[in-house]
């Protein structure tokens, strides 16, 4: 793997942060839904964020 810039690594920083933001609101949206099918498309769409996070953390290593 080549050696990430300065650049790189900070825009990387702010990507992880990011996503790790959208993951706990939608964790916190599906927590105070009522209706299922909302609370199951927060749980969705907090899980396909966990796995951007995942992929973005992997680049650091």
């Amino acid at each position: 793997m080549s050696t990430l810039t300065e650049k790189e690594l900070s825009t990387i920083k702010d990507l992880l942060s990011a996503e790790e933001l959208l993951v706990k609101k939608f964790k916190m949206l599906a927590e105070h839904a009522e209706k299922t099918e909302v609370k199951n498309q927060m749980e969705s769409i907090a899980q396909k964020h966990q796995g951007h996070f995942n992929e973005l953390y992997q680049k650091l290593s």
